[in-house]
């Protein structure tokens, strides 16, 4: 049947940035889907943990500023639920200020969690599908500034540029391995990444102006797009940023 190809029953997921907002619902997603869920976050995702239960989401508490708990993410997600075999890089940072202007401490921040750290987490989550032998799944969240260049954002963009591109990369050298290292682009979503936007009310008119579904993403507006990418019925798809925008980028 072909709904059993999107099934992740059995599967072990990563999912970083767990406790509100996309992550989140990925996370319950996931575990609808039939998977088991190690949520990672800078905060406890106890919230996430209520709502899908401890059997089937477990959380740590990680600074993905810095590259130190990549290894206890990985052991930790084996200790708990025996393998791994899916990675969502969906922590992100995102700092607002003129380019002029721009300091290096935002510049630092936004790199380290969105690129450095995604990379290296990828890596070793890779290392651990190998050894298994049974192949995996890597998403990562890229943005709409994937493909534009964003105002007062200037590291942000640079960093989601960054995803999209080392997506490819990524797929193209462990693709032989059986992994499949893929991205979504959200568009414009209510999440607390884009509160300061919903606040300014000239902007997002402007925003939903040019939106052809005439609103705001939510987090549940990506939960198919991550079960297809986690599932085996994305086999055959590599390399590549699904962009999941209510039409954002055809217009």
């Amino acid at each position: 049947m072909i709904l059993d190809m999107f099934s992740l029953k059995g599967k072990v997921a990563v999912v970083t940035g767990s406790d509100t907002g996309l992550g989140q619902g990925i996370s319950k997603a996931f575990v609808e889907a039939g998977a088991k869920v190690l949520g990672v976050s800078r905060l406890e995702s106890t919230d996430t943990q209520k709502m899908l239960g401890e059997e089937n989401f477990q959380f740590m508490v990680a600074d993905l500023s810095s590259l130190d708990p990549i290894d206890s993410i990985i052991d930790t997600a084996v200790e708990k639920f025996g393998r791994l075999d899916i990675l969502v890089n969906n922590a992100g940072v995102i700092k607002r200020e003129d380019s002029i202007d721009f300091s290096v401490d935002n510049w630092d921040l936004v790199m380290n969690v969105n690129c450095r750290t995604l990379f290296f987490l990828s890596q070793a989550a890779a290392k651990q599908f190998i050894k298994q032998g049974s192949g995996g799944k890597i998403i990562s969240t890229a943005s709409m500034l994937s493909y534009q260049g964003g105002i007062r954002v200037p590291s942000y963009t640079a960093s989601k540029s960054a995803v999209k591109g080392i997506t490819m990369t990524m797929a193209n050298e462990w693709a032989k391995y059986g992994i499949n290292v893929n991205a979504i682009a959200p568009g414009y979503m209510a999440t607390n990444n884009t509160q300061a936007l919903r606040a300014d009310a000239e902007r997002s008119e402007a925003i939903l102006e040019r939106i052809p579904a005439g609103r705001w993403g939510t987090p549940d507006d990506l939960m198919g797009a991550a079960v297809f990418l986690a599932s085996s019925a994305s086999d055959y798809v590599n390399g590549f940023t699904l962009a999941v925008d209510g039409g954002w980028l055809a217009r």
